[in-house]
């Protein structure tokens, strides 16, 4: 940090002081543009700084001392009033405003070179031709293999200004070297995983978070769904931590009739600011059915609240994660950021689902393991609710705030140790590792294949399933799966299809015997 944990002390002094400072560095909205008259503690803590970069006996880096203060002060607010530094801040900027400049590949450094997943369709490698499976070696003279791999670096090599010009050098298996140029242009990054259908009347989403495009992904999505006969409808926010709240409520619109409450927010002096839904839904009627669980947050508990309130659908999963809180982001001028809580949000019925902070940041991300322990994943019984927080909808169902928005129907999540094994396999890439190598053992066989070829014609049997295993084994993973072996060439093949079609064709496979769409299934059913 360029500083001795000795003088530790004297920085977080000055602690106090600082947050002043970074008040007037704060842009909000108001009459004169400015947060706050002068005021004398701004400039005794510039002239601290000041005199302690001149003069103090050791070499400090005063940005280090601002940044320490400022991610002290922010810790003793509450979990989600934050500090970004300048390296993180572009990244987090970029994945939420749902594109970037770049080639539109999907790639790993796999061994020593940059192995071509797949290429984003209509993108601009795909244009120019590359195809999966490609090993990138150069870009505009830059070597990019060798063992000292850097994705951030790799990824700034390859992104840029729109419509320049990037010249590769590739290796295909069976043609060998050749030279390419890619115009860089915009590659979407997409919110909405999959909408396919899942009856003739059933029609499915999959969003992952909630960015600038998620409404537009949205409307396009269910138009489709639509246009096939989709009746009911089934939005899948598990493991959503949310994200812009304008996306989310511009979804609840298109289910709720005119002028009903969506949300409303109310900030310390008890201001409160209503949204309410407009003449434009289009799924107004059908069923709605909302998958949520423990990972589902933020943006995605006010649409699940919205859809709750208001008797509109009914809410299918595990009590989902609890965050309230709406933070604002400003600018601090060196590339930075701060996003601080400035309210809080209510669903209609009066709730908040924000769950308890009082103990520290540690033990409130660290509720997961809470639910663990007390049976919740598994019981809905074992849910903890206050009567004091009991809500009422308007057809009189009850509803509980305090901590998460606590499903209609429960499903209980699979908490054996071989299936958190497999699930953190497919997360963590060990199984997308593997499927590479598999698909590049024949790679003019699978790009030949369309998603329907793929699925009638790709099988993973026993001897693959045991390969890979062998492969996870070699890797210092060892677990028996004989009561799973069926999850795990499930697993396999919908990585497989991820790798050649996208997140669409993953979806279709991994949801096969899901208990949540099954269970909503069987509900229109009934």
């Amino acid at each position: 940090m360029g500083y001795s944990k000795k003088y530790l002390p004297l920085f977080l002094g000055l602690a106090l002081g600082a947050g002043v400072f970074l008040g007037s560095k704060l842009d909000f909205s108001s009459p004169s543009g400015k947060l706050f008259s002068y005021n004398p503690k701004k400039e005794k803590l510039n002239r601290l700084i000041d005199y302690i970069d001149y003069e103090y006996v050791d070499e400090i880096n005063t940005d280090s001392i601002v940044e320490v203060t400022v991610n002290r002060i922010l810790e003793n607010l509450d979990p989600h009033s934050v500090y970004i530094p300048s390296e993180e801040l572009e990244g987090i900027t970029e994945n939420m405003q749902g594109d970037f400049i770049g080639i539109g590949v999907s790639y790993y450094p796999y061994r020593d070179t940059i192995s071509v997943i797949n290429t984003i369709k209509d993108g601009p490698s795909e244009k120019a031709g590359i195809k999966a499976g490609d090993r990138i070696l150069m870009a505009n003279n830059d070597t990019l293999y060798g063992d000292r791999l850097i994705r951030e670096q790799l990824a700034n090599k390859l992104k840029g200004e729109l419509n320049s010009q990037v010249q590769l050098k590739l290796y295909r298996k069976g043609e060998g070297v050749f030279d390419v140029v890619v115009k860089r242009g915009r590659v979407p990054l997409k919110s909405v995983d999959a909408a396919y259908m899942l009856d003739q009347v059933l029609g499915y989403i999959k969003i992952n978070r909630f960015a600038e495009t998620t409404y537009t992904e949205f409307e396009e999505a269910i138009g489709e769904l639509q246009s096939k006969g989709a009746k009911n409808i089934v939005i899948d926010l598990r493991d959503n931590g949310g994200g812009f709240i304008a996306p989310a409520l511009k979804m609840a619109d298109e289910f709720l009739k005119d002028d009903v409450l969506i949300m409303f927010t109310k900030n310390k002096k008890g201001a409160i600011e209503n949204n309410f839904a407009t003449n434009k839904g289009s799924f107004e009627e059908g069923e709605v059915y909302v998958l949520v669980n423990e990972n589902s947050a933020s943006a995605s508990e006010i649409f699940a609240g919205a859809i709750q309130d208001n008797d509109r659908g009914i809410i299918v999963g595990r009590r989902s994660y609890g965050k309230g809180l709406v933070q604002r982001e400003m600018a601090l001028g060196d590339g930075s950021a701060i996003r601080l809580t400035i309210s809080r949000y209510y669903t209609p019925t009066g709730r908040s689902i924000q769950k308890p902070y009082g103990n520290g940041n540690k033990e409130y991300f660290n509720e997961y393991m809470e639910r663990y322990k007390n049976g919740e994943l598994q019981s809905a019984d074992s849910i903890q609710v206050a009567d004091s927080l009991k809500f009422k909808t308007p057809k009189g169902k009850i509803v509980y705030g305090g901590g998460g928005i606590i499903p209609d129907i429960f499903v209980s999540k699979d908490t054996t140790r071989v299936g958190e094994t497999l699930d953190y396999m497919l997360r963590s890439g060990r199984m997308g590792g593997y499927i590479f190598e598999e698909l590049d053992k024949n790679r003019e066989f699978y790009n030949g294949l369309s998603e329907n070829d793929f699925n009638e014609k790709v099988t993973i049997d026993d001897a693959f399933a045991n390969d890979f295993l062998k492969y996870i084994k070699r890797r210092g993973i060892e677990i028996e799966l004989e009561n799973y072996k069926n999850q795990l060439k499930k697993y396999l093949k919908a990585t497989m299809a991820q790798q050649l079609f996208g997140t669409d064709a993953f979806e279709k496979i991994i949801n096969k015997d899901d208990a949540m769409i099954t269970k909503v299934i069987s509900l229109t059913e009934e």
